[in-house]
């Protein structure tokens, strides 16, 4: 058996507009979204850029600004083009740390765990997410924006 790990993150700073928050495709009850050009979940762009890590093809960039051009700005979409990229490796865990002041996650966790789950085909109990405003050291801990990092194991 081969096993590979990836290593991604992705971080966006908010911004005052009627856009929703949404992480791991669960939308936030906050009042403010992300900026970006998608919806700026960054919990699935840094599962995608995880997943690039491995493959060696980048996603996020050309690949989701095209879309994005053509309308297409949720962020699930880029998460499975990175998927597809996988081919015959499968998903065994991934872990998730996300950093901001605010919205509180922890509430919100079972439900990002159940869509990341669906999405990548993996069990509940194979992700991990945790949560920290990182004590004010950063702007995401001082409430400018949200950050998130994640580590994901592959084998074939």
């Amino acid at each position: 058996m081969q096993v590979k790990t990836g290593l991604g993150q992705d971080s966006h700073a908010f911004e005052n507009t009627d856009k929703p928050l949404i992480l791991a495709g669960t939308i936030f009850d906050y009042d403010k979204g992300l900026r970006g050009n998608s919806d700026a979940d960054v919990v699935y762009h840094s599962i995608t850029n995880a997943i690039s890590s491995i493959t060696g093809i980048n996603i996020l960039g050309s690949k989701a600004d095209k879309l994005c051009k053509q309308g297409v700005i949720d962020s699930s979409e880029y998460l499975k083009l990175a998927l597809n990229d996988l081919s015959n490796w499968k998903v065994q865990h991934i872990a998730i740390t996300i950093e901001c002041l605010e919205p509180k996650i922890s509430p919100m966790i079972n439900t990002m765990k159940d869509n990341i789950s669906k999405l990548l085909n993996i069990g509940v109990n194979d992700i991990g997410i945790t949560a920290t405003t990182g004590e004010g050291l950063t702007s995401f801990g001082r409430g400018e924006g949200i950050q998130a990092i994640s580590i994901i194991t592959v084998t074939k």
